[in-house]
């Protein structure tokens, strides 16, 4: 059973506790990413997640990890398009160790300009490093497409101007700014007491005036026809994104395109899987994903694909995409598509941390916490229509973006030729 409260000055915790579990996952939740930034700002948030590292007023930068790493826990971070997460797995009678090293990384950050300069250099490579790795870029590149000059079509990073132009005031500004209790969301599942875990979060985020959050750019979708870029590198073979612009988190068709997701390229019993890679061997990896926001989505089909191959390739993902638009899928493919998406959901959710993961994002996003029967119940209501409805508007030429990375420059007209679906 999950459980809630909120804390006068807007904070608010969920938890689930789970008895048969020795361990606790922790996380510390604050919305705001990379879309909530400005271009001479961009990477800002990735760079506070990084410097929150670096050390606070009560740990030191090794104090942190020895603390985690030396009890058998585990400590990350991750900054996203809309969110910026602390988070800790641990064995459980450990709980407020990690509770208060992450509140204190969150609250009190140093922002040493020593390690302020160090962390820069770091980022800088850490950006060369994407772009050498083209699996990786090439989806940077599609974002591009999707969202064109807006913060959502930017890469969290930021770019090395960007970075190089940051100062500590603005990190303490912008952390200043929206690191508040209104924009705050702590999860917890494991085996935990819920009621310690309230009042030690109530000891450590007292009532204050509440500040108002900030928000971001709504996402200008003003696209009219298919559109490429390729990216020409001498590469062993040619990476692929092929992406759509699809439905923000709460659409009342969101499980219908999850399950359209698992049947086009979800997993290995997919129709691209299967015609792309097992029928005519066009590439070894080959798949589909889903991005979701708060007022947008994409659908987005990602490929290892033959330097020699490409063209073909290309249009077998096509026709495929076209056929699932045009025609019903079966009754057997709808069936597995659901017992995958449940199974796969059930599946993760005997993890601590993935449960954590679960209670937090449907909190901080939908400000509603889903219980697993919630979720068979909704997915037990799609019909066959639905999966045809989602197809119908996500795969239309209109919303068509492809990005390429590979020796292809004789070949751009000639992919320029094919894309559309009609």
């Amino acid at each position: 059973m999950y459980k809630k409260f909120k804390l006068k000055n807007g904070l608010k915790v969920v938890t689930h506790p789970m008895p048969g579990m020795q361990s606790v996952a922790l996380g510390i939740w604050i919305k705001v990413g990379g879309r909530y930034e400005s271009t001479r700002i961009k990477g800002i948030s990735h760079f506070i997640e990084h410097m929150l590292f670096k050390g606070s007023k009560s740990f030191s930068c090794s104090k942190i990890k020895e603390s985690i790493e030396g009890v058998g826990g585990a400590l990350n971070g991750f900054t996203s398009e809309e969110a910026t997460c602390y988070l800790v797995k641990i064995p459980h009678q450990h709980m407020e160790l990690a509770l208060n090293i992450l509140s204190d990384m969150v609250k009190n950050p140093l922002f040493s300009p020593i390690d302020l300069e160090k962390e820069r250099t770091v980022i800088l490579e850490e950006i060369k490093m994407y772009k050498d790795l083209p699996h990786s870029y090439v989806h940077e590149l599609l974002d591009g497409l999707l969202w064109p000059e807006q913060p959502l079509g930017e890469s969290i990073l930021g770019t090395a101007d960007s970075v190089c132009g940051l100062k500590r005031e603005d990190l303490i500004d912008f952390k200043a700014k929206n690191y508040i209790p209104k924009n705050i969301v702590i999860s917890a599942a494991g085996l935990l007491d819920h009621r310690k875990l309230f009042r030690m979060i109530e000891d450590i985020f007292p009532s204050c005036s509440p500040a108002a959050p900030g928000g971001f750019e709504q996402a200008k979708e003003n696209q009219r026809a298919p559109q490429m870029k390729l990216f020409n590198k001498d590469t062993e073979q040619t990476h692929l994104a092929l992406g759509f612009r699809a439905f923000e988190r709460a659409h009342p068709l969101r499980h219908a395109l999850a399950l359209l997701n698992i049947i086009t390229g979800g997993n290995m019993s997919s129709r691209l899987f299967n015609e792309v890679r097992e029928k005519r061997g066009l590439a070894y990896e080959i798949g589909s994903q889903l991005k979701r926001f708060q007022d947008t989505g994409s659908f987005v089909v990602h490929a290892g694909i033959d330097n020699k191959k490409v063209i073909d390739a290309v249009k077998v993902i096509l026709f495929e995409l076209k056929k699932i638009k045009d025609g019903p899928v079966t009754k057997d493919e709808f069936r597995r598509a659901k017992d995958f998406y449940l199974g796969q959901l059930s599946l993760a959710l005997e993890d601590t941390l993935d449960n954590m993961f679960w209670i937090a994002e449907s909190s901080i996003f939908l400000n509603k916490t889903f219980t697993l029967k919630e979720i068979i119940r909704e997915v037990s209501g799609i019909k066959l229509g639905d999966i045809a409805k989602a197809a119908k508007l996500v795969f239309n030429d209109s919303s068509m973006n492809l990005a390429l990375i590979g020796p292809l420059k004789e070949s751009e007209a000639d992919i320029r030729g094919i894309l559309s679906i009609g």
